[in-house]
């Protein structure tokens, strides 16, 4: 008997740290460490494909419309041709389009330009719905978890995984209100050990 439950106290150790093994995240950066306490953050949103924006030239209703990044990152409007967006903030994007038309077009162009329709943002893992969902202003892991009709019960809701659309790995956030998420962004929320 005492043979046999040291046998199967063993057999339980491989077994947890085969199972822990298996469901650690391979790309996540390993010089990135979870900390408590740490928030991610967004910063100001740069333009890239698939985005529409709304551009309006104050005076010139043929300027004015909805355009969509390509995916050579570029928009294309009325008189300039093409203008490069992706990379770019709106306010960085305005002074671009503004100085194109000081080119020979127009004396003092007022330009003004907004987002309509962010890229979408992408959630796996468990969840109910896992896909690619419309990004709003504001977004949260929790809102996004939401859009995706919740966590399954396996969910581990102490942390996220997020990858930015221009990043090379993953990286671990506590999985908080305050944990924001950026356009294009991949969400995975994995799963509890216990």
């Amino acid at each position: 008997m005492f043979i046999g439950l040291r046998t199967l106290l063993a057999c339980l150790a491989i077994a947890f740290a085969i199972f822990g093994c298996a469901q650690a995240p391979l790309s996540v950066d390993p010089a990135v460490a979870l900390q408590e306490g740490a928030v991610r953050t967004v910063p100001e949103y740069r333009l890239g494909p698939a985005d529409k924006v709304r551009v309006n030239v104050f005076g010139e209703e043929a300027l004015t419309g909805e355009f969509t990044v390509g995916g050579s990152g570029r928009i294309s409007l009325p008189l300039i041709g093409e203008v490069q967006a992706q990379g770019l903030t709106i306010t960085q994007l305005q002074e671009s389009i503004a100085q194109a038309l000081r080119q020979g077009f127009i004396n003092e162009p007022r330009v003004n330009a907004e987002v309509l329709n962010y890229r979408p943002f992408y959630i796996l893992g468990e969840v109910n719905k896992p896909g690619e969902y419309p990004y709003t202003a504001n977004l949260t892991v929790l809102n996004a978890v939401a859009t995706a009709e919740g966590f399954t019960y396996r969910a581990d809701t102490r942390r996220v995984y997020i990858k930015r659309a221009d990043g090379a790995f993953e990286q671990a956030y506590p999985l908080t209100t305050a944990t924001q998420v950026a356009p294009g962004d991949t969400i995975r929320i994995g799963e509890r050990f216990f």
